[in-house]
């Protein structure tokens, strides 16, 4: 961890000049589980209408900017709206009136000292323009990954990195669930873990996140500037192990770097291709005093390829000769399946199957929580009919999925499930046989093993390189060795269908 981080995330920096509004807070409140503000009043006004004001002004003056993209993170400054809410308002003026399934905002932590990342899972963050609520579900799917991810209320009481972003968000897009993750260290290994979880809970929602972060604190403008460049140049590339090298040199500074690398390795995951500096002052472009400045930048991470992925996704894998009513069927006895595991029950005998749903074939089967990945199991092999199949794969991922805790009864509700009847695994000579869309690939290398399902990259509009790349990640592997001659390359299809199919 640089030595600027670990300054301030342990708090033994002390920040004197009233532009940077010292993390002195009013004390906070939480009642129900909601958080209430400790910033109103001094980062920013107390009284709604006059902050609604102040926030639509700031709109106002950024200009009209759009992304041939699709956008996927943004970084925004988190002083005091006096110094910073103008070079803020750049980067939420590009998402006004767009909607998201949920928001994910990464702070980091000037108060307290923790080891990892914290998650507020409960309840919701107060402003004077209302309460926020938390994603509950996805804030727990994020958490149930593991690593260095937790849920900790404590340390979010009197930190303003996360709520100083809300009342823009409030503006631009009304009403919305968000995460509020707080860094406590920001080495590279909490980054990528940190994304990960992210990552894995969020790959079939429409999400942005928000890195907040300053830049460099009290040089000399000039001095301030170049610190920042290094910075700015790290985030255009969408380069987050430069950026986590140099601010480990002291090359550049940013109390939120890590927040900054951990989005870039999401918007990456997640398809994001370009970065954009969209606005970059100090806090001596604001007063006038250029003898100490605090840096402040607006930053969008997006995939220029597609200006609406939802535009781009294309039915995945193949027809294998499933009705209607057999893939209802199908449907039918998954759940019947994990409703009986529930209720402690042998599940019911499967009657009336078509001969279609009577032949031995591999499955997976999926579960999805408010949209979040809540448990995938399969098998390749054909060790009896689909429908034996799907009903086994169907216990074994609502209860056996070593990523998720076992699903609860009160859970069920909220579960929606597709299954990908497969077709035979087969070995291929070279990646010229893999058609995107239509295969899923099964990577193997020793005891390493990795495999995703044909829908995966039609969701994400990966290319193959991307997809084979992908699948090695998953099994654990060098993005590159696919091209490995000791690493054997499967693909297969599937017939693919869930509860939310209409």
């Amino acid at each position: 961890m640089n030595r600027f981080i670990r300054q301030i995330a342990g708090g033994v920096v002390v920040i004197l000049l009233v532009f940077s509004f010292a993390c002195e807070g009013r004390g906070s409140e939480m009642k129900d589980n909601i958080r209430k503000s400790v910033i109103a009043g001094s980062w920013y006004p107390g009284n709604p209408d006059v902050l609604r004001a102040q926030v639509e002004e700031y709109l106002d003056n950024a200009p009209s900017e759009s992304v041939t993209g699709t956008v996927t993170a943004l970084v925004s400054p988190h002083a005091g709206y006096v110094y910073s809410g103008q070079v803020a308002a750049f980067a939420y003026k590009l998402v006004a009136g767009k909607t998201f399934d949920s928001l994910i905002v990464i702070g980091p932590s000037h108060r307290a000292y923790f080891q990892g990342a914290s998650i507020y899972n409960e309840g919701g963050y107060e402003t004077p323009l209302g309460v926020v609520k938390v994603n509950k579900s996805l804030a727990d799917a994020i958490i149930a990954r593991g690593g260095p991810v937790s849920a900790r209320l404590d340390v979010h009481a009197q930190e303003h990195s996360i709520e100083i972003q809300l009342p823009f968000l409030q503006v631009v897009l009304g009403d919305f669930q968000f995460v509020p993750v707080l860094m406590g260290t920001q080495d590279r290994r909490t980054c990528e873990g940190l994304a990960d979880a992210i990552v894995a809970a969020v790959r079939d929602k429409n999400v942005l996140v928000v890195a907040s972060s300053d830049l460099s604190h009290f040089h000399g403008y000039d001095r301030a500037k170049e610190l920042d460049a290094v910075a700015l140049k790290h985030m255009e590339a969408m380069d987050w192990q430069g950026l986590l090298a140099d601010l480990d040199k002291g090359a550049c500074e940013a109390c939120g770097g890590g927040p900054v690398a951990t989005a870039i390795i999401i918007a990456r995951e997640l398809g994001a291709d370009r970065g954009k500096i969209l606005r970059y002052a100090n806090s001596g472009d604001v007063t006038g005093d250029r003898r100490g400045v605090v840096g402040y930048a607006a930053a969008v991470f997006y995939d220029e390829r597609y200006s609406d992925r939802s535009e781009q996704k294309t039915k995945a894998g193949v027809t294998l000769g499933l009705s209607h009513d057999d893939k209802a069927r199908l449907l039918e006895i998954a759940r019947k399946s994990i409703e009986s595991r529930l209720s402690g029950k042998s599940p019911p005998v499967p009657s009336g199957c078509s001969p279609v749903l009577s032949e031995d074939r591999g499955a997976f089967v999926t579960l999805k929580k408010n949209g979040a990945l809540r448990g995938c199991i399969g098998s390749f092999e054909a060790r009896g009919p689909l429908y034996s199949t799907v009903e086994e794969m169907a216990r074994s991922a609502a209860f056996h999925d070593p990523r998720f805790p076992p699903l609860s009864a009160d859970e069920l509700d909220e579960v929606t499930i597709e299954i990908s009847a497969l077709t035979p695994l087969r070995r291929i000579a070279g990646i010229e046989e893999i058609e995107v869309g239509k295969h899923g690939i099964y990577i193997v290398r020793g005891f390493y093993r990795g495999v995703l399902l044909p829908q995966v990259a039609t969701e994400y509009n990966w290319d193959k390189v991307t997809f084979l790349e992908e699948t090695c990640h998953k099994a654990g592997l060098q993005a590159n060795a696919w091209k490995d001659k000791e690493t054997e390359i499967y693909i297969f299809s599937a017939d693919i269908f869930g509860e939310d199919d209409e």
